[in-house]
């Protein structure tokens, strides 16, 4: 399905980001890739997508070398991506959005339903700043699985995400993976998500530290303490907002 090889991103300060980065992403799994803020997991994401060339290495999608190929040229190969933070679109609506992605032929009841949100309330709404950033997310997530793409990456989908709506997405997480064209990639510090995937990936400071099964993966995380570390992290981002 995808395959990166020896990637490597640098910003134009110099920071190292991703460090001789090489995966593969079988198809109809579950690749769920997590590890400390700033470890590169973002970056990664946006490199199989197309939303950042890579310095060195190369990107191959179903055996055909995708490296010089732009997000928009990506997508029409059949890759679909969520970002943390969705753009909105003022003027357009949650219809005519789910639309496009779908090419005319969708559930956008199901679809938005299976995001915890009320297509009645929804359907007509403009794309625009009386969403919230949850509301938003959820849309996004919502497009996304409209497309029925072949591989799907979803950025931390959990962000914004109240506790109800997140557990129903968890259902549909495991619902895509097992479909045909349920080949998935989120990034996410979840231990729920994590603990569905087929296969977790740790990235930490532009390495991958780590890679195996849910039960291989995660006793890492927690003898590391890297999952407190991510904990204080946010919690000291939050502290800095209020």
């Amino acid at each position: 399905m995808l395959e990166l090889k020896h990637i490597s991103w640098t910003t134009e300060d110099g920071v190292r980001i991703l460090d001789d980065v090489s995966l593969t992403v079988p198809d109809r799994k579950l690749i769920a890739i997590t590890g400390p803020n700033g470890g590169g997991k973002t970056t990664l994401a946006k490199v199989m997508a197309g939303i950042i060339a890579p310095d060195e290495g190369q990107v191959f999608f179903n055996g055909e070398d995708i490296t010089h190929l732009d997000v928009t040229q990506r997508a029409k190969k059949g890759i679909a991506f969520a970002f943390q933070q969705p753009v909105r679109f003022k003027g357009l609506t949650v219809k005519a959005l789910l639309d496009i992605a779908g090419g005319g032929n969708t559930s956008m009841c199901d679809y938005l339903s299976q995001v915890g949100l009320c297509a009645r309330d929804y359907l007509y709404r403009e794309i625009n700043q009386t969403l919230s950033g949850g509301e938003m997310k959820r849309i996004e997530i919502a497009t996304v699985l409209a497309r029925r793409a072949p591989l799907s990456i979803f950025d931390e989908p959990e962000a914004g995400i109240d506790i109800w709506s997140f557990a129903g997405l968890i259902k549909t997480f495991d619902s895509m993976r097992r479909s045909p064209e349920g080949t998935l990639v989120i990034v996410s510090h979840q231990e729920r998500i994590l603990s569905i995937a087929d296969e977790i990936v740790l990235l930490d400071s532009g390495h991958i530290t780590a890679q195996g099964s849910a039960g291989e993966v995660l006793p890492i995380l927690v003898s590391d303490g890297m999952a407190q570390k991510v904990c204080d992290r946010k919690e000291r981002a939050i502290n800095e907002r209020a």
